[in-house]
């Protein structure tokens, strides 16, 4: 994946490159106001349970408030959405910290610009987790040591949380053998014993449960108080030739965010329209926190540990890239 996301990135540069060598036209068009002063923008979501607070929003009519007429186009992940944004297929994006850190490090122009979703910070309570079989021996992340453990992407925010809690636990987690397995995939996985953990995301995490899966670490709360998973960034282009659409854009989801934390059954109903979540399972899901602020001190945690774990070529400018 860590692969993946370089041929990516040197693809979007390579657009944005050739974009600049045949035309003036700037990645913000998509942006410029319409009829009426509206700016049409496209934002690069997930199908996940992270990005219900933007759907919220636009059905409030929060962005259409602020001239802001939104298009959410599901991409595959955010390592995915990182180009779809430099090239300006997107004018904003929504990624985890991780993976804007590791484009960031590789001098990828982007910024974050409103805050996405955060942990719960309560251990065994919180909208991801490490489980194992219902008949697994393994009692705690300090088992981890030594076992096959499934995470959706390698060298990402999932392995160096991981790591963070076998650490915590006393264990060791430098022979952990991480394998790259989607999501949605894990709970059978877990079930056929294909591999010893996983680390599954809600709502992977209820059905693994639902089927005897016991969670043995939190490795979100493990990492850091509160930690700050994911935020919405745009191109460095758009920050910089297009304030005033990034501070509109800023407002918005900010009072999307407040809007989804004080209305979890309006979160849970919402669910069906963009994901394949059942409507009974929406109703059981741990929902994450989606506080307005980012938490700076859990993000610099987590390029501390990218960069022990050698997931950034270099370390990344936090003060750049989340102003």
């Amino acid at each position: 994946m860590h692969h993946r996301l370089s041929r990516l990135v040197i693809a979007a540069a390579t657009a944005v490159a050739l974009a600049g060598c045949g035309s003036s036209a700037s990645s913000g068009d998509d942006a410029e106001a319409g009829d009426g002063g509206t700016a049409q923008v496209k934002v690069g979501v997930i199908p996940i349970l992270d990005v219900a607070p933007i759907y919220l929003g636009d059905k409030q009519g929060f962005f259409e408030d602020r001239g802001i007429d939104l298009t959410l186009e599901s991409g595959q992940g955010g390592a995915a959405i990182v180009p779809g944004v430099v090239s300006g297929q997107f004018q904003f994006g929504f990624s985890n910290v991780t993976s804007l850190m590791v484009a960031h490090s590789k001098g990828v122009p982007i910024q974050s610009v409103a805050n996405g979703v955060a942990s719960t910070g309560k251990d065994g309570a919180d909208f991801g987790g490490v489980a194992v079989p219902e008949d697994s021996a393994l009692k705690s992340a300090e088992d981890l040591a030594g076992k096959k453990v499934a995470v959706n992407t390698l060298k990402n925010i999932g392995d160096t949380t991981v790591r963070e809690s076998v650490r915590k636990a006393g264990g060791d987690p430098g022979d952990i053998e991480f394998t790259e397995l989607a999501f949605d995939q894990m709970p059978a996985a877990l079930s056929e014993g294909r591999v010893d953990a996983a680390w599954l995301v809600e709502p992977a995490l209820s059905i693994a449960k639902a089927q005897g899966a016991r969670v043995i670490a939190s490795n979100f709360v493990d990492t850091a108080p509160d930690l700050t998973v994911a935020t919405y960034f745009t191109s460095a282009e758009i920050a910089k030739e297009d304030p005033e659409l990034v501070k509109k854009f800023t407002e918005a989801m900010n009072e999307s965010l407040r809007y989804a934390d004080e209305h979890p059954d309006e979160v849970r109903d919402i669910l069906a329209t963009y994901t394949k979540i059942d409507a009974e399972l929406a109703k059981s899901l741990t929902l994450p926190r989606w506080p307005t602020e980012a938490n700076r001190a859990s993000i610099e945690k987590l390029a501390e540990l990218g960069k022990n774990d050698g997931v950034f070529t270099k370390a990344p400018d936090l003060d750049a890239l989340f102003r």
